[in-house]
C-alpha cells in the first residue's frame, strides 16, 4: 500500500499542477466573460489592442474636442507628449503579452522540482501546502480590491503628481496656485486610464511577490541537491533561465521611464546624463524583482558546495593515494597492462567531478540572466542618446567602440 506522500508525489508528475502566474483573478475572469482571454491566454492580439485602445483613444479624441491635439494653450499638447503614447501603445502592450510569456515558460517549473526528485517524499505535503498557497494568493479578489484602492489613493493623487507629472501647462492639465486643474481630456486620463495602467503594472510586482513567496517556502524544504550536476547550481540552474519569462516586463519598465525622460528633455531642457541615477535603480529594483528571489536558495547551496568538496576532497584523497601506490610504487600486478587501464580514466573523472563541485555557483543565477535583463531594461532608453549626438556621429562612436 502507497504512503499518502507517495501518491501525492506520483499524482503531481502525472498530472503536473498549474503553476501559472497570471490564471487568476477577477480581472482575468472578467477577460475571459468578454471573451478578451481564455484558459491559455490565447487571443493575445484582441486583448492588446482592445485595452490599449481603451486607455488611449478617448485621450485623443477628447484632446481633439478641447483643441490640445497639436496645438492649442498647452506647452505639451496631445500627439507631442511622448509619455503618454509611450506607456499606453508601447509599455501597456507589453505588460500584456508578458503574461503570455510567464505563462508558458513558468508553469513547467513545478513539475521541473519533481522530475529532478529535488523534493523530498517527507516534504510534499509542505511542497503542496506551498503551492495551494501561491494560487490563492494569485486568485485573491480582495488583493485586486486593494491594489485598486492604492492605485487611485497613492498612485494617481501621489506618485504620479508628484513624481511623474510635468510641472507645465499640458495637454491634461493646467498649473495654477490651487493646483493643477484637469482638462476635459486630463479628467479621463486621471481616472480612467491612468488608473487602469497603474493596477495592471501593480498587479504585476504581486504576482512578482506571490513567485518570491512561493521559492521562499520552498527553500524552507531540505532539498536534493547534487553538487556535481553539470548545471553547476545543484540541479537548480533551472530556475535562472526563469529570467527570460521576465524579459518582456523588464522591456515594459525601460520603455516607461523612456517616456518619462523623453518629456524632460523635450520640454524641461534636461539631458540624458542627468538621469543617470534613476536609469540605475530602475535596472538595480528589475534584478531585485526578477533575479533577487532566486537568492532565497543560496544558503542551501552554498552547505552543498562545502559538503560536496568535503566528500569528494575525501573520496579523491583515497583514490589518488590508492593510485599512487598501484601505479608509482609498484603495486600494480605484473600482468595487468598500463595502457588501456580504466584507472587513468576514473582519475579524469574524478577530477572533473571535484571540479564542478569547485565551480559550482552558490546561487542559481548567470551572467547571461543578469545580461537578459538589462540589456531588456535598458533597450528602450538607446533612442533618448540621439538627444545628445546626431545619428551619424552615435554610429561612428559605436563602430569605434566595436571595430
Amino acid at each position: 500500500m502507497q504512503s499518502p506522500t507517495s501518491v501525492s508525489s506520483h499524482t503531481l508528475l502525472r498530472e503536473p499542477p498549474d503553476f501559472s502566474l497570471v490564471l487568476g483573478g477577477p480581472l482575468f475572469q472578467l477577460l475571459c466573460r468578454t471573451h478578451l482571454a481564455d484558459d491559455h491566454l490565447q487571443l493575445l492580439r484582441q486583448r492588446i489592442v482592445v485595452i490599449s485602445l481603451f486607455c488611449w483613444l478617448p485621450l485623443l479624441l477628447s484632446s481633439a474636442l478641447d483643441g490640445q491635439l497639436l496645438g492649442g494653450s498647452a506647452a505639451v499638447p496631445f500627439l507631442k507628449d511622448v509619455d503618454v503614447h509611450v506607456r499606453f501603445l508601447v509599455a501597456l502592450p507589453l505588460l500584456i503579452s508578458a503574461e503570455l510569456l510567464v505563462h508558458q515558460r513558468m508553469r513547467s517549473v513545478v513539475k521541473v522540482f519533481l522530475e529532478r526528485h529535488l523534493i523530498p517524499e517527507s516534504a510534499m505535503t509542505r511542497f503542496d501546502a506551498a503551492l495551494a498557497s501561491a494560487m490563492r494568493l494569485r486568485n485573491s479578489v480582495a488583493a485586486e480590491v486593494l491594489m485598486v484602492a492604492f492605485v487611485y489613493v497613492v498612485g494617481v493623487l501621489f506618485i504620479w503628481r508628484q513624481f511623474t507629472a510635468l510641472d507645465t501647462a499640458t495637454w491634461y492639465a493646467t498649473p495654477s496656485t490651487d493646483g493643477s486643474k484637469l482638462s476635459l481630456p486630463g479628467i479621463w486620463y486621471n481616472y480612467v486610464s491612468l488608473p487602469f495602467f497603474q493596477f495592471i503594472l501593480f498587479r504585476w510586482y504581486f504576482r512578482m511577490v506571490i513567485w518570491a513567496r512561493f521559492l521562499w517556502q520552498v527553500s524552507r524544504i531540505e532539498l536534493n541537491l547534487v553538487p556535481t550536476h553539470p548545471d553547476r547550481a545543484g540541479g537548480l540552474g533551472f530556475l535562472g533561465n526563469t529570467a527570460y519569462a521576465f524579459m518582456s516586463l523588464a522591456t515594459a519598465h525601460g520603455a516607461l521611464l523612456a517616456g518619462q525622460l523623453a518629456n524632460r528633455i523635450f520640454y524641461l531642457g534636461a539631458a540624458l546624463p542627468d538621469f543617470k541615477a534613476q536609469i540605475s535603480a530602475m535596472v538595480a529594483v528589475l534584478f531585485c524583482m526578477v533575479l533577487g528571489p532566486l537568492l532565497v536558495f543560496v544558503p542551501q547551496l552554498a552547505r552543498a558546495k562545502r559538503t560536496g568538496l568535503r566528500e569528494y576532497g575525501t573520496l579523491a584523497q583515497r583514490y589518488v593515494h590508492e593510485f599512487d601506490s598501484k601505479w608509482l610504487r609498484g603495486g600494480a600486478p605484473a600482468d595487468e597492462p598500463f595502457v588501456g587501464s580504466g584507472d587513468i580514466q576514473s582519475l579524469a573523472d574524478l577530477g572533473n567531478s571535484y571540479e564542478v563541485i569547485r565551480t559550482m555557483r552558490i546561487a542559481p543565477v548567470t551572467r547571461d540572466n543578469i545580461l537578459q535583463i538589462a540589456g531588456a531594461a535598458l533597450a528602450p532608453l538607446v533612442p533618448l542618446a540621439l538627444t545628445m549626438m546626431p545619428l551619424e556621429q552615435l554610429l561612428k562612436e559605436l563602430f569605434g567602440i566595436l571595430f
